[in-house]
């Protein structure tokens, strides 16, 4: 981390650089999978040599070809090789039907379980009796997940001093959870809504004089007009407790799911108290209706001004799914618009200073949750896999050294980035790994890719990089729209 003079009044704003990432493979830069493919194209060229000739050769060609094909020719920033199992997944589950879901009216879902496509089907709901949170439950991933209202001030409104000060108290925030070894994942999401007019129409309720005369009827109904139109962004933190690193304390309090509450109040405590000391204010952990709003509002947007308008409808997580899904290859279609999610595959190489992310954060005019994913490492794993980086860099420079290869840039930047990331882990810094997804929604498929390009857009002025996630909407959109700790 770099210190640079703000020219705008002359105090001091920290600016930061993030690592790239990681590309280097088990050998010269390959993969296993690339390696793999490599073996079966030279060991196959080399029997067909020393088994028939050159009639021999040419008959195998196709298979060696192939090979080589797979391991060295590059799709979309993925090598051919890392495509195959995207796609066989793919062809996988449109042959099992998979890429169609219909909520089932007549049949209902069990009880206590949310009523989501896919993978998500699994998620169990769990109230918490003491603070009301609703927490979800993944029996697959063994976490349980509860979500946080957060309100801030606007960041890039602030002063330098003052965004250097909040930065600071943000990074104590992710150092908390760094240090706790409970917690799974941490996810920040910030959100676009259109605006219901709730607030319009509470302001009225409270201050107007509502005597049916004209005055008060003409500015009723510009209240009803003008709310829809405007936006408005809306910010969660989510915290998922990992269940087997926390086996131990579940069962001193009770063991189950109740064990594991008790263990995640614990959490959501340390996580206030953080969220206060860094001028965060929180509005509470969301009850199973506020969440269920936002599953629903998340698979359909045009639905979302009404729900909030009226606080007694569609405040159950059994109801709160889709009531259609259809999945295509890069786009997704639920009830009431069309999906599809970008991953910030780079972030920026280059200094960048707080408030960066501001171009995409602030486009108008866009329906789009921006998640922020973040995944504590341990202490004790951090330095094992800082240290496999460090051989495995040196290893392939020597290599390199050896056929005469020249070193680049590229991987000396990588080097000085493991340096600096085993610099701050012996200065008592945690290691997180970032992961940014977008999704984006939209009405028609021409209005979806209209969005996406406004996006990009934004990202190149962020100085970052996004690509389009495809073969896997269904998984993609429900870690980057839900507030649920989800993976991809």
């Amino acid at each position: 981390m770099a210190t640079h003079q703000d020219p705008t009044n002359g105090q001091q704003l920290s600016s930061v650089q993030f690592s790239r990432l990681a590309r280097r493979g088990v050998l010269l830069g390959l993969s296993v999978s690339q390696l793999l493919v490599f073996g079966i194209g030279i060991i196959t060229f080399v029997i067909a040599i020393y088994s028939g000739g050159q009639m021999v050769v040419i008959g195998s060609s196709p298979i060696w070809l192939t090979c080589l094909l797979l391991a060295s020719v590059s799709v979309r920033g993925r090598k051919l090789v890392d495509w195959l199992p995207i796609v066989a997944r793919w062809t996988w589950r449109s042959t099992a039907g998979q890429l169609i879901f219909r909520h089932r009216v007549i049949k209902p879902r069990p009880v206590g379980t949310l009523s989501l496509p896919g993978d998500a089907a699994a998620l169990r709901e769990w109230v918490d009796p003491e603070t009301g949170a609703a927490m979800v439950h993944d029996p697959h991933a063994q976490t349980l997940t509860a979500v946080l209202g957060v309100t801030h001030p606007a960041f890039v409104l602030l002063d330098p001093g003052e965004q250097q000060r909040r930065v600071t108290g943000w990074g104590r925030v992710l150092a908390t959870a760094c240090h706790s070894g409970r917690i799974a994942r941490l996810q920040v999401s910030e959100r676009t809504l259109p605006d219901s007019g709730s607030g319009l129409a509470e302001w009225w309720a409270t201050h107007g004089k509502d005597d049916d005369s004209w005055p008060a009827t003409t500015y009723r109904e510009l209240i009803e007009r003008a709310g829809p139109t405007s936006e408005r962004h809306a910010t969660t933190i989510s915290l998922a407790l990992d269940m087997h690193a926390a086996a131990r304390q579940i069962r001193s309090s009770g063991g189950g799911l109740r064990g594991a509450a008790s263990v995640l109040r614990q959490e959501m405590t340390t996580l206030v108290t953080a969220l206060r000391a860094a001028d965060l204010t929180t509005t509470g952990w969301l009850s199973p209706g506020e969440v269920a709003v936002i599953l629903r509002s998340a698979y359909d947007p045009a639905a979302a001004p009404a729900l909030e308008r009226h606080s007694e409808i569609s405040r159950s997580l059994a109801t709160a799914g889709p009531v259609a899904v259809t999945e295509s290859w890069d786009k997704m279609r639920t009830d009431s618009a069309h999906h599809t999610v970008l991953w910030i595959s780079e972030w920026p190489r280059s200094q960048v200073y707080p408030g960066f992310l501001a171009p995409m954060l602030l486009t108008s005019g866009v329906k789009r949750t921006f998640s922020l994913i973040c995944t504590p490492v341990r202490a004790d794993l951090a330095v094992r896999d800082i240290r496999k980086k460090k051989v495995g860099l040196l290893s392939d420079a020597a290599q390199r050294a050896k056929i005469g290869q020249i070193e680049d840039a590229a991987r000396t930047a990588e080097y000085q980035d493991v340096l600096q990331q085993e610099s701050d882990l012996t200065a008592g810094h945690g290691v997180l790994r970032y992961t940014g997804l977008i999704a984006v929604s939209a009405p028609t498929v021409d209005e979806l890719d209209a969005a996406v390009a406004a996006i990009e857009q934004a990202a190149i002025q962020a100085s970052c990089e996004t690509r389009r996630l495809v073969g896997q909407l269904a998984q993609a959109f429900a870690a980057a729209a839900l507030p649920l700790c989800r993976d991809v």
